[in-house]
């Protein structure tokens, strides 16, 4: 199935073109047709010659109802322009062609009406001079009569040849359905719309928008009211809805693939057809789909802006839409450069902005993206409507405990993270200098120092000769004289991990606190408070053990469970709750979080 919107004048016969094309009635879903001009969306299909199929979206004519037109005709991909021969190009005609032309459709056709009443010559002139000066140029034109039928045929031709021209959607893209009826059906919502792309079938569950609420479809119909078990983008569908009242639905929300689409407010976009953005007036209403958002208008470049949303819009980079200024009936569509946009707080930041914009293509790709970001989740890029670019680095962290639940993936621009390992190497080298005797970088400290949203991220830039260890950082061990670094060999030969050797021990093989902090320092022990010291790996064995254990734990358990005295646990769980790897709950204990809070994502 393709979808056609038509367009033109009021009274210009695009009614009685639909009704003569389909032979039947354009009419709303669920109620009766109107019999006359269309006062608001109606719809109608047909079946061309070739076999496929074809659906109208008949819009109003009346400048007083251009945003119910932009409703109809802002998802559809054609357009059926209309223009009657005895009255030639008028006002509302010019307003409709900007207003597609606007919204970046490419693919129409003309049709000069009621050539039974005048010579269709001029208009057709007229029509055709002013269609190739936007983006339909070259669409066919045909004069026709939906009173005697003449050109009919042609007409019909024409449509059938516009729909062969159309791009064939992607059936699996992400389901984006701007709601542009609603009423109530036999126990379910109904609602229809035009699916440009993607797949909706019964039990599918989507997201509304904005409320961000949870719907599952329970039936889907197609244009012509026939049930279908699903049906593919493009095509005029109804669905019932289960887990939402009708009269909570509107025109212009919109149903969406659950974690396809980033639910935003504000927006970074470039002007196109239109006026420069520093001409544009400061209040505005967007146009996307069937919505209408009412926005405010920042100026960033000469063709670049911000829009602050009144209400939230599922959007991807790269996105179309209009702007349009009512008071002024002036339009400019615009192209969505981010969806995530930085916070513009600091003196000359919007300069900067428009700088970095000035450079964007009006379809930012997922380089760029993952460039200015320079670390992402790959879910995080999905949502933004990008494709993964084939240079990124991908970091993967199991997600839980061993549960087999997915992983969480990580994707990193492979310069910014050349640069982030040099950062850590300096950082490391500075706090070195700063804290000659607590060696080794929290990793919390290095994720803000890094600006990176999760600590697991600092564990993963970690390559020799850097090292982590038990919740810090450390730099190239520094060397050990050969004597000490036998000794301690020698002190920890036949221990077990949570076993300390005895004060007599160390002092019989020389190691004073002097040399035990520099064994320390160096990674070869590990020194807890009260004098004690284990063998290096202790702490990341003991979080192993405690992770086993029912949380929150006793000190008494995790002395058991180590098969350490109490003295040795108490030493090692203070030292772990310093590294913010356990935490006191009260008289127990409890995992912390290692990979810690994550924070703004780069670049916010």
């Amino acid at each position: 199935m393709q979808v056609v919107a038509t367009a033109g004048h009021v009274d210009h016969g695009k009614s009685s073109l639909v009704r003569a094309i389909t032979g039947g009635e354009p009419g709303p879903l669920g109620g009766e047709p109107s019999g006359g001009p269309a006062l608001d969306l109606e719809f109608a299909s047909a079946t061309l010659p070739s076999g496929e199929r074809l659906a109208f979206v008949d819009v109003p004519g009346h400048e007083r109802l251009v945003g119910t037109m932009l409703a109809g005709a802002g998802p559809v991909p054609a357009v059926l322009l209309a223009v009657a021969a005895d009255q030639g190009w008028m006002p509302q005609t010019e307003e409709h062609l900007a207003a597609v032309d606007a919204l970046g459709v490419r693919h129409g056709v003309l049709a000069v009406t009621r050539s039974d009443l005048a010579d269709p010559t001029i208009a057709l002139r007229q029509a055709r001079e002013r269609v190739a000066r936007t983006a339909l140029r070259g669409s066919e034109a045909v004069a026709v009569s939906a009173a005697t039928g003449a050109g009919l045929d042609q007409l019909t031709a024409a449509l059938d040849r516009l729909a062969a021209r159309l791009p064939v959607p992607d059936e699996t893209a992400p389901v984006r359905l701007w709601v542009d009826r609603a009423r109530a059906g036999a126990g379910a919502a109904v609602v229809a719309g035009t699916l440009t792309a993607g797949t909706v079938e019964a039990e599918d569950e989507l997201i509304l928008m904005p409320a961000g609420e949870r719907v599952r479809v329970r039936h889907v119909e197609s244009a012509a009211g026939e049930p279908a078990g699903r049906v593919r983008g493009v095509a005029r569908v109804e669905l019932h809805l289960g887990g939402v009242r009708s009269e909570r639905l509107a025109r212009g929300m919109a149903l969406v693939s659950p974690g396809r689409w980033t639910p935003t407010g504000s927006v970074d976009v470039r002007t196109r057809f239109g006026e420069a953005s520093g001409r544009l007036a400061r209040q505005m209403v967007l146009h996307i789909g069937s919505a209408a958002v009412a926005v405010r208008l920042r100026p960033l470049g000469p063709d670049t802006a911000r829009l602050t949303l009144n209400s939230r819009l599922p959007l991807h980079v790269g996105d179309s839409a209009l702007l349009r200024d009512p008071a002024r009936r002036a339009v400019a569509g615009v192209s969505v450069l981010d969806v995530r946009p930085p916070t513009l707080v600091r003196r000359g930041a919007g300069a900067a902005r428009a700088r970095e914009l000035a450079s964007w293509p009006d379809r930012p790709d997922g380089g760029l993206v993952l460039r200015r970001y320079g670390v992402l989740r790959r879910s995080e890029l999905t949502v933004m409507g990008c494709a993964v670019p084939p240079a990124a680095l991908s970091i993967e962290f199991p997600d839980g405990r061993g549960d087999g639940r997915p992983r969480d993936e990580w994707l990193a621009d492979p310069e910014h993270w050349e640069d982030l390992h040099r950062r850590l190497a300096a950082e490391l080298d500075r706090h070195a200098a700063a804290h000659p005797l607590a060696p080794g970088l929290p990793l919390e400290q290095a994720r803000l120092r890094l600006g990176l949203p999760s600590r697991r991220l600092v564990a993963a830039l970690v390559r020799e000769p850097l090292r982590v260890r038990e919740g810090r950082v450390y730099g190239p061990p520094p060397p050990l004289d050969p004597d000490t670094s036998a000794a301690v060999r020698r002190l920890l030969a036949g221990l077990g991990p949570f076993e300390p050797p005895t004060a007599e021990r160390m002092a019989e093989l020389g190691l004073t606190p002097r040399e035990l902090a520099a064994a320390g320092r160096a990674g070869a022990l590990l020194c807890l408070a009260g004098g004690l010291v284990l063998p290096p790996g202790a702490g990341d064995e003991a979080l192993r053990v405690f992770s086993g254990l029912p949380q929150p734990f006793t000190v008494g358990t995790a002395s058991r469970a180590l098969g350490a005295d109490r003295r040795t646990t108490v030493a090692l769980l203070e030292h772990l709750d310093r590294q913010g790897l356990t935490r006191r709950a009260g008289d127990r204990h409890v995992l912390g979080e290692r990979d810690g809070p994550d924070a703004p994502a780069p670049g916010k």
